[in-house]
């Protein structure tokens, strides 16, 4: 799948927000309608037309925590093929935040709550994406940040 010029099309985009040794993750809605019903996510979603990529990822990271974060703090990123759209391709950022932030986080309306998981929990559980588990190992060790 290519825009008009040729181009990967880009779908979406995720984010593995990290503090202290955790990650900011989403309980998905249990509802049959969606892919991962009842899983562990991480923030992230769609893109709208005419964003980037990095543009998508701190808007969801907003409406999805209430967390504004700069371009500048995405320290990571990958593409993937789309799991939800053949052809599209997705991009996974990583950052990191700092406990302020995570004291200041506001749910959005999506999902059923939210914690902060030890990275090790998220990486090895058994009701989060997979897909995104293997992402944020990925992710975790292009930066050099633990043995995970």
């Amino acid at each position: 799948m290519t825009d008009d010029e040729g181009n990967a099309l880009y779908v979406g985009a995720k984010v593995g927000l990290i503090c202290d040794g955790a990650v900011r993750t989403i309980l998905r809605d249990d509802i049959p309608e969606i892919p991962f019903p009842g899983f562990w996510d991480l923030p992230g979603g769609g893109r709208e037309p005419g964003e980037s990529p990095e543009d998508c990822a701190l808007r969801e990271v907003e409406e999805e925590v209430g967390l504004r974060i700069a371009p500048g703090r995405l320290v990571w990123r990958s593409e993937h093929p789309s799991q939800h759209m053949p052809g599209g391709v997705t991009v996974f950022y990583l950052a990191e935040i700092a406990a302020e932030e995570v004291a200041a986080v506001r749910f959005g309306d999506e999902g059923q709550g939210w914690r902060m998981m030890a990275v090790e929990t998220f990486l090895g559980h058994p009701q989060a994406v997979p897909f995104l588990q293997d992402r944020l190992r990925g992710a975790l060790a292009g930066v050099g940040w633990g043995p995970f």
